[in-house]
C-alpha cells in the first residue's frame, strides 16, 4: 500500500524520535460512510457566488446542489447514528449556542426570508456536526478525510485550467486563478490549496505519510496556491505551520531539521528574491490600495459608523450574506457583530479562545500541531475573511481541530474471575527434600 495521505498510507523517511511508529489505522467502528458525509458537508459550503464557468450553471442549480448535500450529509449521519449517540464537545455546544442570536435576529425579517432559510441551514450543519462527533476519538481519521476531499476540489480547479486556460485566469479578477468549472474565487482556492499543503507537511513530519505520496499534494496545491496571488491563505499557511511546528521541536527531530532549513530558505528567499516576492505580495496595487486592504477598511468603517437600535447592539440583523451596503465585509468578527450582533461575536470568540486553550495543554502530539495549525490558519484568516458566524470551510477547519483535541478513551482492561487456588501436596510441587 502507498504512503499517499489521500489514502491514509504507510508512513515513510527518517524516524522521528528514535522508534518507528506504526501507521494509522482507521478507528475500529468508524464507517467509510463517514468520509462521505464529510464530503458533502464541504460541498455545500463552497457557496454558489464566484467566476464565470466554463459551462454557465444557474445560481438556483448550484444553491439546489449545495443544500440537497447538506441535507443528504444529515440524513447519512443521522441514518450511521440512529442512536444519537454523541461526545460532549464545547466547539458543537458553542455553535449550538450561535444559533440562539442568529434566530432572534432573523426572526425580525430585517434581512428578508432568506435569513430564516439561512437559520435552518445553519441548524442542520450543526446538526450534522452533533451526529458525526461520536466518531471523534483524536485520532487522524478526519484530517485524512479533509486532505483528499479539498484536494478533489483543487483538482476540478485544475482541470478548469488546463480546459480553459482563459476562463481560469480571467481579467475581471486581474488574472488570479478562480474556478472554471465549478464557481470559486481566488481567496477560495487559496484557502484550500493551503490548508491541505499545511496538514499535509504535518503528516510527513510526523511520519504518518510517505515523501512520495505527499509530494503529489503539496506541489500541485503550491502550484494553485501560487496563481491565486491569495495573501491571507499564505500568511495563514506561513504562520501557523510555524506555530504548529514549534510544537514539535522538543520532542521530534524531524521538525527540528524541517524547521531549520526552512528559515534557512526563507531567509535566502527574501534576500534574492525579494523584488518578485514583493511584486507578487503587492499584486499590481497601489500604496494606498494596499494600506486600505483592497476597499475592505473603507467598508468596516462604514459598518461600524452604521446606527443600530439596542436589539441590533446585541443580536445583530440576522443572517445575510456577509455584506454591507451591497459590498463584501471580508471579516469575521464584524460580519459576526453585523448579522449576530455582540452576542454572536463574543460566541465565535469563546470557540477559537477554548480550542486554542485545549490545544495548548495537550502533551506534544502530531495531532496537536494539526490542530494548532488550523486553529492558528481560521484566527489569521478571520481578519480579510468571513465565515467563522455560518456555516462555511472555517468552521469545518475548527471541527477537525476539535475532533484531533478529544482525549481518547483508555482502554478499559477485562477483569477475569478469580480462580480459587489449590492447594498441592508438598510431594507435588518439589518441596519435600528426600
Amino acid at each position: 500500500m502507498g504512503g499517499d495521505p489521500r489514502r491514509g498510507g504507510l508512513p515513510g523517511g527518517p524516524d522521528t524520535a528514535g522508534t518507528r511508529p506504526v501507521a494509522e489505522p482507521r478507528p475500529a467502528g468508524t464507517p467509510k460512510t463517514v468520509g462521505m458525509v464529510w464530503g458533502l458537508l464541504i460541498l455545500n459550503t463552497l457557496g454558489s457566488a464566484g467566476a464565470k464557468t466554463i459551462i454557465p450553471l444557474p445560481r438556483s442549480l448550484i444553491q439546489m446542489v449545495t443544500m440537497g448535500a447538506l441535507v443528504a450529509a444529515f440524513v447519512l449521519a443521522l441514518a450511521l447514528n440512529l442512536r444519537l449517540r454523541i461526545r460532549a464537545s464545547a466547539f458543537v455546544f458553542l455553535l449550538t449556542l450561535l444559533l440562539v442570536p442568529s434566530v432572534i435576529s432573523s426572526l425580525q425579517l430585517e434581512s428578508g426570508f432568506g435569513a430564516l432559510f439561512r437559520c435552518a441551514r445553519l441548524a442542520l450543519f450543526v446538526g450534522t456536526l452533533w451526529l458525526l462527533s461520536r466518531w471523534w476519538d483524536g485520532s487522524l481519521t478526519f484530517v485524512r478525510h479533509h486532505i483528499r476531499m479539498y484536494f478533489a476540489v483543487l483538482g476540478s480547479v485544475a482541470a478548469g485550467a488546463v480546459i480553459s486556460p482563459g476562463a481560469a485566469l480571467p481579467e475581471l479578477y486581474g488574472g488570479r486563478l478562480v474556478g472554471a468549472l465549478w464557481p470559486l474565487t481566488p481567496p477560495q482556492i487559496g484557502q484550500y490549496a493551503a490548508v491541505i499543503i499545511g496538514l499535509t507537511v504535518l503528516l510527513v513530519l510526523g511520519r504518518r505519510t510517505d515523501r512520495a505520496g505527499a509530494a503529489v499534494v503539496i506541489v500541485p496545491a503550491l502550484v494553485l496556491l501560487a496563481l491565486t496571488h491569495t495573501r491571507t491563505a499564505t500568511l495563514g499557511l506561513l504562520i501557523g505551520l510555524a506555530l504548529a511546528i514549534s510544537s514539535l521541536v522538543l520532542t521530534s527531530a524531524a521538525a527540528r531539521r524541517f524547521f531549520a532549513w526552512a528559515v534557512l530558505c526563507a531567509a535566502v528567499a527574501a534576500v534574492a528574491f525579494s523584488s518578485a516576492l514583493q511584486a507578487w505580495f503587492l499584486r499590481g496595487q497601489s500604496q494606498e490600495n494596499f494600506s486600505n486592504l483592497t476597499g475592505r477598511a473603507k467598508v468596516w468603517d462604514a459598518l461600524l459608523a452604521a446606527p443600530r437600535t439596542t436589539s441590533e447592539h446585541l443580536f445583530g440583523v440576522g443572517l445575510g450574506d456577509k455584506s454591507f451596503g451591497g459590498l463584501p465585509i471580508d471579516n469575521s468578527w464584524l460580519a459576526a457583530y453585523h448579522e449576530q450582533g455582540l452576542t454572536g461575536a463574543a460566541i465565535v470568540a469563546a470557540i477559537i479562545i477554548v480550542l486554542g486553550g485545549v490545544a495548548l495543554l495537550r502533551p506534544p502530539s502530531l495531532q496537536k500541531a494539526c490542530a494548532i495549525f488550523l486553529i492558528s490558519y481560521c484566527a489569521i484568516a478571520s481578519y480579510t475573511e468571513a465565515g467563522l458566524g455560518d456555516a462555511s470551510p472555517y468552521l469545518l477547519h475548527l471541527a477537525v481541530a476539535a475532533s484531533l483535541l478529544v482525549a481518547p478513551a483508555a482502554a478499559t482492561p477485562l477483569s477475569t474471575p478469580a480462580v480459587p487456588r489449590r492447594r498441592l501436596p508438598r510431594w507435588a510441587d518439589g518441596s519435600e527434600v528426600t
